[in-house]
């Protein structure tokens, strides 16, 4: 069999596994990408998120982490929620995190597609990878025509918008790979203007130390005074800049059930935001996105907010 039936067997069963988009691209070094992260991490736009000093030669070249490394295969996954908060004035949450924690759904679905690939195809070595690696998703999904990384740095898709959860399979088998396509964020800049902390600091570069998502979620001790009620109520993570692009007028609900957003979220009035318990949070939240910053860390969120 030759690598066109291969790469046609791996889409079809990444379809049939739930994933919107596959793409494919070769595995090489990111020569562009290198200048780009090592002015990134210089001017020090990541924060306290010191992880992403480290395995700066892994997070470009694949075949640092998967030993003979010729393909990645990049697959996304819509998040976007059918339901949204019901109380406008609640605190908000990421429309990523109204479900199941997507690490555990992405991985359970690379198992399979990596079994498939066993069996279909041969005994082939590879790893799988959902954002908890040192690896530049969002460049390799842009390398394998999935979509174009926009001014706020996020993937968007021409069918779909930008609400997806992107994950790899790095393998060391030679397959038929996509190109990348087009930037069509033009001339608009409403991202940049609508975000409140100006994280986005020109187009195409986040300033991750001033971004809402960071404070939320990454950093782990006090949220600094000066960005104090500049939040639009966000308690966990932030969609303003995807909710704001024009692009995601096409986005559609996803089609994932253990994505279906928890019902005490949904119900969740601000005062029941105010006063739950830690073990109420983690009575509902146990298997949740929440859990990153645990209750304490959420807490500390809502208290900001006031």
């Amino acid at each position: 069999m030759n690598k066109t039936h291969y790469t046609s067997l791996i889409k079809q069963e990444a379809k049939r596994l739930g994933f919107d988009y596959c793409g494919i691209s070769k595995a090489e070094f990111l020569s562009d990408e290198a200048p780009r992260l090592e002015q990134w991490l210089k001017k020090e736009m990541h924060g306290r998120m010191k992880y992403m000093e480290n395995h700066f030669d892994k997070r470009l070249d694949p075949r640092l982490l998967v030993e003979g490394a010729r393909s990645v295969i990049s697959l996304l996954l819509n998040y976007f929620p059918s339901k949204t908060q019901n109380d406008i004035d609640a605190p908000k949450i990421s429309k990523y995190a109204h479900g199941k924690d997507y690490h555990f759904v992405i991985k359970e679905k690379l198992k399979l597609l990596t079994d498939s690939i066993k069996k279909n195809i041969g005994d082939i070595n590879g790893r799988a990878f959902v954002d908890s690696a040192p690896v530049l998703d969002k460049v390799w999904a842009k390398r394998s025509g999935l979509g174009w990384v926009g001014k706020n740095t996020n993937l968007i898709n021409r069918q779909n918008g930008s609400f997806f959860f992107i994950a790899e399979l790095i393998i060391d088998l030679e397959l038929e790979y996509d190109g990348a396509i087009d930037d069509y964020c033009g001339t608009c800049t409403k991202c940049i203007e609508a975000c409140p902390t100006n994280a986005i600091v020109e187009p195409y570069i986040v300033d991750g130390s001033k971004c809402i998502s960071y404070f939320t979620i990454e950093l782990k001790e006090n949220i600094p005074a000066e960005v104090k009620g500049k939040f639009e109520n966000w308690a966990f993570g932030c969609d303003i800049c995807q909710d704001v692009c024009p692009w995601n007028r096409f986005s559609k609900p996803h089609n994932e059930p253990m994505f279906t957003p928890k019902k005490e979220l949904i119900n969740m009035n601000a005062a029941d935001w105010e006063e739950i318990t830690e073990e109420l949070f983690d009575k509902i939240f146990h298997d949740s996105p929440l859990q990153r910053p645990a209750y304490k860390g959420f807490k500390r969120n809502l208290d900001f907010l006031k």
